[in-house]
């Protein structure tokens, strides 16, 4: 399937325009928060120490904090460009594919872009604590074979290949800049802002490999 019939597809699903209307509490399988989630296997000091490592300080935080505003109401737009790059990639957009055909489920996408669309708020708030790591375990786990289609009862491929988790760093956070100078922010706040996207983003990507590595090795 081509990019423009893949597009086609999640417009027919209305996923190409209208996903950001949804309140994370209307979302299916969102679930930040819920007292149901598992406890995340690390904490709050572990998450001290990342942040270390990754040079994300207080300053990230405002940074994050300043740009969701400015994102806030360009999720949709931001997403048509994060989806127009997973369906012109077959390494990624297989993950979307049915177990059986390769086929990409316009169903499963949309689920998952309302998701995603959430998830671009989310991390902009930058509220750190347990119920955020927590949510990072979850999500995790979503893409491995621990509980990937789960969620939304699909029958897709097993897992996310975990390479292409921290790889989707560099194309998310890349095409997320034009979008961070849109609104007259001086070209000073939009570095801030990008860099504070890029620490947390590979933040939560090393996050969301736990269930990839051996017990006692993450």
């Amino acid at each position: 399937m081509n990019l423009s019939k893949l597009l086609g597809a999640l417009a027919t699903f209305g996923i190409v325009q209208g996903a950001a209307a949804q309140t994370g509490a209307a979302i299916p399988g969102y679930a930040y928060g819920s007292p149901a989630l598992a406890r995340a296997p690390y904490g709050l000091a572990d998450l001290d120490g990342l942040k270390k490592t990754l040079l994300f300080t207080d300053d990230d935080v405002r940074a994050l904090r300043q740009s969701r505003a400015i994102l806030a109401d360009q999720t949709d737009a931001i997403l048509d460009v994060w989806y127009g790059f997973v369906a012109s990639t077959p390494e990624l957009v297989r993950f979307f594919g049915d177990a059986r055909t390769g086929v990409p489920d316009a169903a499963y996408l949309a689920a998952v872009r309302r998701r995603f669309a959430q998830w671009i708020l989310d991390t902009a708030d930058a509220r750190h604590d347990q119920a955020w790591l927590d949510w990072q375990h979850e999500i995790g786990l979503r893409h491995h074979r621990a509980k990937k289609n789960r969620t939304d009862g699909v029958s897709s491929t097993e897992q996310v290949d975990f390479r292409y988790i921290p790889a989707l760093t560099i194309p998310v956070t890349t095409t997320l800049r034009p979008f961070l100078a849109k609104k007259g922010a001086s070209a000073a706040d939009v570095d801030r802002m990008h860099a504070a996207w890029v620490k947390v983003v590979l933040l939560q990507t090393i996050l969301w490999s736990h269930p990839y590595v051996r017990d006692g090795q993450f």
